[in-house]
């Protein structure tokens, strides 16, 4: 980044409010998310297949609710909800009500089952799925300045930077102190991830029953990046963050400052193993006694490797968060037992 006279520029977390979300935000665009970048929901239909199985378990868990709700954070274009109503068998998608969390308007053509709404409903039973949403939560960062004092970024709207305010008291000195501590040396940085701990938190607040999931590119305590995950994202790649509602601004999320009392941390290889989805290959004989299922077969195959790769979507972190009922009856088997460590 280019650096600036101390003092010049906004935070971070101001900055990408309305880079993302202001009147020309960069998720107000009519090409929408999936023209820049592509998430597990985009690479294969196995991922909302998955979340529908998921869904269905936790309905089971809740003894067959009159109404079962499928809330679906930062929705995109609905790409998400629309592939699991689509997956759910027809007596549980009768009994699902099922919403979109978006602040873009409602795209041309959704299904009409769906409810486009800016905010979650409150106090529903079901399930609520965030897939890349916390990430996209504004934040601030930090960087230690010479002396070893953390002070915030400041950031003008050419990406420009400069150090601004120290942050050595209140709730952000707090909460670095205890999930990412920097020091030792001068240049280290962290974005504070006290917005999206607030923001998870209200969001299963929603919940009067059932699971809230998280999924998102993901760190620990004990492996945060020394020099911070800001980043930006224009026509599928990654690019300098700058706030200018040209690209994506993204940060990787601290999901374990996010997490809840009772709430399981997994990567999404071990969750969509759990769910089914393996990427294990078909038998060859297949190829021979039915060649157009074994391609297919294989297809499916691939996409699952794919979401499960190491080093790549598999890697993913998963926050399953029960509200009134168990880990086990919202996937049914012991994840623990499948995690990678």
């Amino acid at each position: 980044m280019r650096y600036e006279r101390r003092g010049t520029g906004r935070g971070w977390r101001e900055a990408t409010e309305e880079a993302l979300y202001g009147p020309a935000g960069f998720y107000r665009r009519p090409e929408g998310p999936a023209g820049h970048f592509r998430t597990s929901v985009h690479a294969s239909p196995l991922f909302a297949e998955a979340v529908a199985r998921l869904l269905c378990r936790v309905d089971g868990a809740l003894g067959g609710p009159p109404e079962l709700v499928f809330v679906d954070m930062g929705a995109g274009r609905g790409e998400l909800v629309t592939g699991v109503l689509a997956a759910l068998p027809a007596e549980v998608a009768a009994r699902t009500r099922a919403y979109a969390v978006e602040r873009a308007e409602r795209p041309a053509g959704l299904d009409p089952r769906v409810e486009w709404r800016a905010h979650p409903p409150k106090g529903v039973t079901g399930v609520l799925f965030a897939n890349e949403w916390l990430d996209n939560v504004p934040l601030d960062a930090v960087e230690t300045d010479a002396y070893e004092v953390p002070r915030q970024v400041l950031v003008l709207d050419d990406g420009t930077e400069a150090l601004g305010e120290p942050v050595t008291d209140g709730p952000e000195a707090d909460w670095l102190s205890r999930w990412w501590p920097l020091g030792g040396e001068p240049g280290l940085r962290a974005e504070i991830g006290l917005p999206r701990d607030t923001a998870w938190a209200a969001a299963v607040g929603t919940l009067e029953r059932g699971v809230a999931v998280a999924v998102d590119y993901a760190h620990s305590r004990e492996a945060r990046p020394p020099f911070g995950t800001l980043t930006g994202f224009r026509e599928g790649r990654e690019t300098a963050p700058v706030p200018d509602g040209s690209c994506d601004i993204t940060a990787h999320v601290a999901l374990d400052a996010c997490a809840l009392p009772g709430a399981l941390l997994l990567t999404q290889r071990a969750a969509l193993h759990a769910l089914g989805v393996t990427g294990g290959r078909p038998p060859l004989a297949l190829a021979s006694s039915d060649p157009a299922a074994y391609v297919r077969a294989l297809s499916g195959a691939g996409e699952a490797a794919e979401l499960t790769a190491t080093g790549g979507l598999g890697d993913f972190g998963w926050l399953v968060q029960p509200v009134g009922v168990g880990l086990s009856a919202a996937l049914l088997v012991d994840v623990a037992d499948d995690e990678e460590q």
